[in-house]
């Protein structure tokens, strides 16, 4: 199968640099599956995981918070606000995250922002769902 550039960038370090044959992203309008050849799209990303697929391996799962992707039909660039390793999660790493969203929630007495930090705990909640943790 055809490859293409994917380049997964965190705030602390480069989480994956290298070629693959397909990676799925959280977009903030829906699931999306990228393949070699996708036209130009640049989305936002929610908190969810992607997954990626290498040639002849298993999809490496990574937990994100939010960011953004410029896919491309030779490369896909991630640029993550937060970004775990799956063998990095554990459901107590998972609740303080949860707890430090609430937190913020609970001291804002902005309606959107606080609209916005419940979306991103539900998300959490999905995530440690999806996750089995």
């Amino acid at each position: 199968m055809a490859t293409f550039q994917f380049d997964f960038v965190g705030p602390e370090r480069t989480v994956y640099s290298g070629p693959i044959e397909a990676v799925q992203l959280p977009g903030v309008d829906g699931e999306m599956t990228v393949l070699p050849g996708h036209a130009p799209v640049l989305t936002a990303l929610k908190v969810g995981v992607i997954v990626i697929n290498e040639a002849g391996h298993a999809g490496k799962r990574v937990l994100v918070r939010g960011g953004f992707a410029d896919i491309g039909p030779t490369s896909v660039t991630v640029i993550a606000e937060r970004a775990t390793a799956f063998e990095e999660i554990t459901p107590e790493s998972l609740d303080r995250d949860i707890a430090a969203v609430e937190l913020l929630r609970d001291a804002t007495t902005d309606f959107a922002k606080k609209d916005e930090l419940n979306g991103q705990i539900v998300q959490l909640q999905d995530a440690k769902v999806a996750l089995a943790l």
